[in-house]
């Protein structure tokens, strides 16, 4: 059995979990579980905040929690998660969108059974997808949408294109920021850019790399007096930080996430309480008039609640 084939076999095991009693009987929708992935966007207003190091630890704290997880790696021109996790993928979203490969084929398994979608670095054409790619990725990964129980994407960084759409496509955004000015200032272009051309009215912070509690918290502070004074409505929740501490680096170093390695460092923790925190927050399946990744799978959702509703 190839590795395309082995994953496809994994993905119709997990579909199975999933819904145990099997397609529902006589037309009725009672027995089939009406359900779509958590989609969250981890973006940041600069590079060098440790954007991609947040999405390996959340993700594996995911695994830990039980969770079935999927890391997209849409920082397509620069990618590095797979470079962080250790992995040496053999194919990428290139082949994918190239029609060399199928979604099945490039799916790669990373720490605690995390399945990744990796990127690739320095193809410069992927750096701005066109439309069709978009909506093709999209279809794409549809086809995995009942197999997974949360997809986090890690978004490049700035106000890209590409940034833009996968931020904008995602239920749920994550914006990681440092206490440094600049990148404060940058975290706040983000959210203006997304909130006044996408209409993106609720986002998620992240603290990184603070001394302690207060400091994260007077980062968060800053940002949100900006965001109540010049962008009105915008709600902004505090998620937690992430402590500096030495293990940090060595993980990093041995290219695992500092949670499988240091399970008891300062950071880990932090990681695992985020992880729990997102988990009991109730999850946004909100369109927001765009389109979003597992839409056909939402729309179909969306359906049989309807029909449901009617008796049908």
């Amino acid at each position: 059995m190839d590795q395309a084939e082995g994953l496809r076999t994994l993905i119709e095991n997990r579909a199975e979990r999933r819904n145990p009693s099997g397609p529902p009987e006589n037309g009725k929708t009672d027995a089939l579980p009406c359900r779509w992935p958590r989609v969250i966007s981890v973006g940041s207003g600069k590079g060098g905040v440790g954007k991609t190091n947040v999405v390996a630890n959340l993700a594996f704290a995911f695994t830990l929690l039980g969770k079935e997880v999927m890391v997209l790696d849409a920082d397509l021109g620069l990618a590095n998660l797979d470079v962080l996790l250790g992995l040496t993928p053999k194919y990428t979203i290139q082949h994918l969108l190239k029609r060399e490969k199928s979604v099945f084929e490039i799916l790669t398994r990373g720490p605690g059974g995390m399945s990744i979608l990796p990127a690739s670095s320095g193809v410069l054409e992927l750096v701005h997808l066109d439309e069709s790619q978009k909506i093709f990725l999209m279809n794409e990964l549809d086809l995995v949408a009942g197999t997974v129980d949360l997809l986090l994407i890690d978004t490049g960084a700035g106000i890209s294109s590409n940034v833009l759409y996968f931020n904008m496509a995602a239920e749920e955004s994550i914006v990681v920021l440092t206490p440094e000015p600049t990148s404060l200032t940058d975290a706040y272009a983000l959210i203006k850019v997304l909130s006044h051309t996408y209409r993106k009215e609720k986002f998620t912070l992240l603290i990184n790399s603070a001394r302690d509690g207060q400091e994260a918290k007077e980062t968060f502070r800053k940002i949100s007096m900006a965001v109540d004074r010049f962008l009105g409505s915008i709600s902004l929740d505090y998620l937690g930080f992430v402590p500096f501490d030495e293990k940090l680096p060595l993980a990093v170093k041995s290219q695992r996430p500092v949670l499988e390695v240091y399970p008891q460092a300062l950071s880990s923790r932090s990681f695992m309480e985020m992880a729990k925190n997102l988990m009991e927050k109730p999850a946004s399946h909100e369109t927001h008039g765009q389109i979003q990744f597992f839409w056909r799978h939402l729309f179909q959702c969306q359906q049989l609640t309807e029909q449901k509703g009617r008796g049908d």
